[in-house]
């Protein structure tokens, strides 16, 4: 399995890049809001990095091996969860995601069904289906700021270290990550895992 790609950008399509590397083109997906920042993520030479999601779109004669990339492991660890609803595969995802991580993470968040009703091909009974599934598990992708997204670094340090370090990673500056925790934790001090302080910390903000 391919998860990670990096080579010179040859061509740019509506919804892909042609990324040559050792000889060998790979045609990779990207959802539109990515490709729209991958002029910022390219270098001087034309040499980009990604991580991938790798598929086989399956049909009635054959299988086809997809690359779909993205710029950190936070897009596609929100992707990841997007493709958790049921309906929603790889290729319907990829065609959805044409907003900010961070704006759709706080539509769910919210339950805003007209502006998941906005996202190509996400009809209402779709969007209901969203919130039903992802509501309440995905406020850490509400905490992006988007143009500069990172990947948080994997590692079990304790619940408010490894938070933190999330925190940081998404570019907030650590005495705000504190801050930010600490509240949190002073309205839920029975919070026991990173991912229900992150919702906590986000619902906090949203509500500023």
């Amino acid at each position: 399995m391919i998860v990670r790609i990096s080579g010179k950008i040859a061509e740019k399509k509506p919804q892909s890049i042609i990324l040559e590397n050792n000889g060998f083109s790979y045609e990779v997906f990207m959802p539109v809001i990515t490709l729209s920042r991958i002029d910022e993520n390219t270098s001087v030479d034309g040499q980009v990095k990604l991580i991938t999601y790798h598929y086989h779109q399956v049909e009635p004669s054959r299988s086809i091996p997809v690359l779909i990339g993205f710029l950190n492991e936070i897009e596609k660890e929100f992707f990841e969860e997007f493709i958790t609803v049921s309906g929603i595969g790889p290729k319907a995802a990829l065609r959805a995601l044409n907003m900010p991580i961070s704006e759709i993470a706080r539509a769910i968040d919210e339950a805003d069904i007209d502006f998941l009703r906005s996202l190509p091909g996400i009809g209402p009974q779709r969007a209901r289906e969203i919130i039903a599934k992802l509501q309440g598990k995905i406020g850490r992708f509400g905490l992006i700021r988007d143009a500069q997204a990172k990947a948080p670094k994997a590692g079990q340090i304790g619940l408010i270290d490894e938070a933190t370090l999330v925190l940081t990673q998404l570019q907030y500056k650590k005495h705000e990550a504190k801050d930010m925790i600490n509240e949190a934790l002073k309205k839920a001090p029975d919070i026991k895992d990173v991912e229900e302080l992150l919702n906590t910390v986000y619902k906090q903000r949203a509500k500023r």
